[in-house]
């Protein structure tokens, strides 16, 4: 690993420096949403003070300034995924977006009754509603990889059989498994199927490269690598998404208007209708600039480190199982026998302990481990090895006081 000095990484984010009850504040909820640079915050303050103007329509300054800046951070995308070029990557508010767009475009135009869609017993709300409803639109047929005892996939490539589209996550928010994704979309395509990979826990915290993956979507969201809410991306295989009809109708996205009938621009700007979030594509740039200035792989490995002590603390308090495979992402999520994760949580929280508890948007997940949720403890690499130890002792004072 490339010398890094983590503790100057640390003081760029001016969010951590506070107290939350009276204790220094230990946030271990990045699964969520992570924190923000000055170097992120700044670029949205700079842009608001000097450049701000709507995007592609002006031939002002102001508005020339901010294409650039905008499309600026299209083609920064774009590197960071290892797409062919900008023009597969396509603006969202985030991940869910990311999906939804792909049900209602994609989905809604080559899926029909009997078609198969495969999904993961693993997956997040957000790639599994906007299915459902494709499917009760379409008539298509939901199936499920199972997961194992041991947090894997219990993938076999019979299970791809009649599949149009499977669309898995990359990294489990609730497990922390890492999916073999280039190995899925692999079998995927050896049978004419479709891939769509959820990319929210996968995206800031591990080198990826979408032509590596063999995916055809890939759908990540900003405020998970540093950038602000309300952006992100969704990368398409450009073959496809020139096919796709449009989601969204409005200014932007069009060529030509008469009152019968529209002509469409090409990909990306087909998908994105109506003023985007210009500020937001800035900071989301700004955040990949800041994140490959570390380096992805430096971040992968930092975060390993902390997550391996998190799980060996864990498993030395009495009554505590931690969910998941040994190889996982930067989370640990568990189940106290002694505490509800609710209250577990709120009492973290009186000692400046910020965790995740509840069923972290994977209610069906949940029931097959017949557990009322999950406290998940979730690391990125603002995050230091005393961080973890202080969530142990705070999480070994629960167990005193709840057991």
């Amino acid at each position: 690993m490339t010398s890094i000095d983590w503790a100057k990484v640390r003081a760029d984010f001016p969010i951590l420096a506070q107290q939350v009850n009276g204790k220094p504040l230990l946030y271990l909820d990045n699964a969520a949403s992570s924190q923000k640079p000055r170097a992120v915050i700044s670029a949205l303050v700079n842009y608001y003070e000097r450049d701000n103007a709507n995007v592609h329509r002006g031939l002002h300054e102001l508005s020339s300034r901010a294409t650039d800046a905008f499309e600026g951070a299209r083609a920064k995308v774009a590197r960071y995924l290892g797409a062919e070029s900008a023009e597969e990557i396509i603006f969202t508010r985030g991940t869910t977006e990311g999906i939804n767009l792909v049900a209602a475009t994609w989905g809604a135009a080559n899926l029909k009754a009997g078609d198969v869609i495969l999904l993961t017993e693993m997956e997040h709300h957000s790639n599994l509603v906007p299915w459902q409803i494709l499917a009760e639109k379409t008539g298509a047929k939901l199936c499920f990889v199972p997961v194992a005892d041991d947090g894997a996939l219990a993938f076999e490539p019979a299970l791809l059989d009649g599949v149009k589209l499977f669309a898995f996550v990359h990294v489990s928010n609730s497990l922390g498994t890492i999916n073999p994704a280039a190995d899925l979309c692999r079998a995927a395509r050896a049978v004419g199927a479709v891939t769509l990979v959820d990319g929210a826990q996968s995206a800031g915290h591990m080198p990826v490269n979408v032509r590596e993956i063999g995916c055809d979507f890939y759908a990540f969201s900003g405020h998970k690598i540093c950038a602000p809410t309300g952006i992100g991306a969704l990368y398409g295989r450009r073959e496809l998404l020139e096919k796709m009809p449009p989601w969204h109708g409005g200014g932007e996205m069009i060529v030509s208007v008469t009152y019968e009938r529209a002509t469409y621009k090409q990909p990306p700007h087909k998908f994105e209708a109506g003023t985007p979030n210009i500020a937001g594509a800035v900071g989301l740039g700004a955040a990949i600039d800041y994140i490959e200035g570390i380096g992805r792989q430096n971040i992968f490995d930092h975060d390993a480190g902390l997550t391996a002590r998190a799980v060996q603390h864990l498993a030395e308090i009495p009554g505590v199982r931690v969910l998941g495979p040994a190889k996982r992402g930067a989370l640990a999520a568990f189940h106290a026998e002694w505490a509800h994760p609710h209250d577990l949580t709120t009492f973290a929280n009186e000692h400046g302990l910020a965790l995740r508890g509840g069923h972290h948007c994977t209610q069906p997940l949940m029931r097959k481990l017949k557990m009322p949720g999950t406290t998940r403890a979730s690391f990125y690499f603002y995050n230091t090895a005393d961080e973890v130890d202080r969530m142990a002792e705070i999480l070994r004072a629960a167990h005193r006081f709840f057991a």
